[in-house]
């Protein structure tokens, strides 16, 4: 790599960062921050970048990796438990809008072939997008979220032939003579021969490999077996993605598929950022503007297109209005692999430069609105399909009725996850009776079969909470992960009944106290109950008396995990960890000179903020807990524990009283 190159990928790295960094504020997705960066360092605005090739050469590997992953989600037994939803909802889906966009294109262009290409292309949503944002709001199991989540499935597959159909409608022959049945052939034939040598070589010589038990030789073989597909189909005339795509099927049904994913996600991240900056660096703003409205139009368009047909389809599927609309209003925008799909036309000149400007920006501008239309979607339909949602959810009432009526004295489980199936199994062993609240449906089914008391039901709502039977329930448990949702559960009971137990499940240690004033009378830490119990068990090979332990453990609870909510963050400070615990621990030496010395530490002015005082070390000696009285002298070492900010005030406090 030359110098030139070198000092390029460093301009695009740095401008990444800063993008990034600023658009997270606004809760954006680093998609779009990639394509301004793109935008502003090409030729046609800064021209920061000079030889685009280069970058662009390095970039395609971004999706290499990206149809990698694909690969290894795709998974044909999972394709046939969802042959409706996949193939026929996703397949109607995909034929659908690709014939109305591409009639609409070949009406104005009267090219067949960029008329095929430019419909495959806007029938495509966005997967990265639509399923980070569906699974921050918790909705990704939801019933619009697993209709989604379907026809993304079958948009990812339908690109693959898309791929090998590119190259060859570049010939300037008429359409029937340049679809080459012999690439069709050929890409069979490799599919076949890879996955044979994925199901009796790789297979084995992965578990060789990972005997060995080390993680960069790990790595290295799979990044191996990536490319080394890539070029196998890149030397049969077809595309690099094509053959990541097969290395990833090959590898999907092997027991590595996870640490797979896990090793390769980096290399695709780092990589499809430079991808979707090269993209970005298509954009030519001398040549858009004064074709600006057509953008406006066609985004607009190709959102209200979009949001329709799949609105209707998935009505025709057997969806109620309103969660058909949800699944419109989420898949109404272009895709990442449109953008692959446009390159690629633009390398084998099957679109006009022209033409490919004003959908690429068409494409960005409908992604651009993509998190704000996702964030809306729930409010929007149930403000459309008023009617249809209240009938809905009367009619999820009484199911829920049906089941809690002959239950008395019952727990309500708010979330049928991991720890709520676990502790119902606790209910179970003790005679006791449940009703569980879920809202994943393959979930309630699968465990409905197996005889489990779940239900579908939002428990944010008043009647579903009355319908599970509050009035006669002994105990709440929220087990959600999300806490606004566990606030919003606790703001409805609350409002039903004010002396129900309600425990809640924590992952974040921040929000314990929120909970608690919210209305919770229990908050079960992840964390800090996972130190008491290891603690338990050590504390017994320790040969510590059992009563002492259980005494221990149940101070620890009624204090509200004061005394574990300490944490000395060290060189983790910066990093996500450190930055979900509540409280941290630090310790301050009274240097000769310092202002506390002399001072008592009941009157240390603490200006109203929540700092304990946990420890004191004296000439090596450390005292727990130290009096309010105790005098403090030089070069004693304070330990506490509070808000970083509230440890930042007291230091100065105690050293110079500003």
């Amino acid at each position: 790599m030359n110098n030139t190159i070198f000092e390029e990928i460093i301009i695009l790295l740095t401008l990444a960062v800063l993008a990034i960094a600023c658009l997270k504020r606004f809760n954006i997705a680093p998609i779009l921050a990639y394509l301004v960066v793109g935008i502003i360092v090409s030729p046609h605005a800064l021209g920061l970048i000079s030889n685009t090739e280069d970058v662009r050469f390095i970039a395609e590997f971004g999706v290499v990796f990206l149809m990698f992953t694909v690969g290894l989600e795709f998974s044909l037994p999972k394709l046939i438990a969802l042959k409706k939803e996949v193939l026929g909802l996703g397949g109607t889906q995909m034929i659908l809008t690709s014939v109305i966009a591409g009639a609409v294109d070949f009406y104005f262009s009267q090219n067949l072939k960029e008329a095929i290409i430019i419909g495959g292309i806007i029938a495509l949503s966005s997967t990265a997008i639509v399923t980070k944002q569906l699974s921050e709001q918790l909705e990704l199991n939801s019933r619009h979220g697993h209709l989604a989540l379907s026809i993304l499935i079958f948009q990812d597959l339908a690109v693959i032939p898309l791929l090998v159909l590119i190259p060859s409608l570049g010939s300037d022959e008429p359409l029937l003579l340049s679809l080459e049945i012999n690439t069709f052939i050929t890409s069979g034939i490799i599919l076949f021969l890879m996955l044979a040598i994925g199901h009796w070589i790789l297979r084995p010589l992965l578990r060789t490999i990972a005997n060995i038990r080390s993680a960069e030789l790990f790595t290295l073989s799979v990044l191996l077996i990536a490319l080394s597909a890539a070029w196998a189909t890149h030397a049969a005339g077809l595309s690099l993605a094509l053959g990541s795509f097969i290395a990833g099927m090959m590898l999907s049904e092997t027991e590595y598929r996870h640490q797979i994913e896990v090793d390769i996600r980096p290399f695709q991240n780092i990589l499809l950022g430079l991808f979707f900056i090269t993209v970005g660096m298509l954009l030519d703003l001398n040549t858009l503007l004064p074709q600006l409205h057509w953008v406006l139009l066609i985004a607009l368009l190709l959102i209200i297109a979009k949001t329709f047909i799949v609105t209707v389809l998935c009505y025709l599927f057997g969806a109620t209005p309103g969660v058909s609309f949800r699944t419109g209003l989420v898949l109404n925008q272009g895709g990442e692999f449109g953008f692959a799909l446009l390159t690629l036309a633009l390398t084998y000149n099957v679109i006009e430069e022209g033409r490919i400007q004003i959908v690429l920006s068409a494409i960005i501008l409908s992604m651009m609105l993509t998190p704000w239309i996702i964030v809306n979607n729930g409010r929007w339909a149930k403000i459309i399909f008023s009617k249809s949602y209240r009938s809905n959810r009367q009619s999820i009432a009484r199911q829920i009725e049906e089941n809690s009526e002959p239950l008395a004295n019952h727990v309500i489980i708010c979330g049928y996850g991991h720890i709520g199936q676990n502790i119902s199994r606790f209910i179970e062993e003790k005679s006791q009776q449940y009703i569980a609240l879920d809202l994943d449906s393959r979930r309630i089914q699968e465990a409905r079969n197996a005889g489990e008391m779940v239900v579908y039901g939002d428990p944010t709502h008043r009647e579903i909470l009355q319908a599970a039977g509050i009035d006669k329930a002994r105990v709440i448990l929220i087990t959600i992960k999300n806490s606004s949702v566990a606030k919003k559960i606790i703001y409805q009971v609350r409002s039903l009944r004010n002396d129900i137990p309600i425990l809640v499940r924590s992952i974040d240690e921040r929000k314990m106290d929120e909970l608690y004033s919210e209305g919770a009378t229990d908050v079960i830490p992840e964390t800090l109950e996972s130190s008491i119990i290891m603690a338990s068990h050590l504390l017994i090979h320790l040969d510590v008396p059992l009563n002492e332990i259980t005494k221990d453990i149940a101070k620890a609870r009624k204090d509200r995990y004061h005394f574990l909510r300490g944490y000395y963050p060290g060189e983790e400070a910066a990093h996500e960890e450190s930055s979900k615990i509540n409280e941290h621990t630090n310790t301050l030496v009274l240097h000769p000179g310092s202002r506390a010395i002399g001072m008592k530490i009941g009157d240390i002015n603490l200006d109203g903020r929540n700092i304990v005082f946990t420890a004191l070390r004296r000439g090596g000696i450390r005292g727990k807990q130290p009096s309010p009285d105790l005098l403090l002298k030089e070069n004693d070492i304070i330990v506490m524990h509070a808000r970083p900010e509230d440890l930042e005030f007291i230091k100065v406090e105690l050293m110079t009283g500003h």
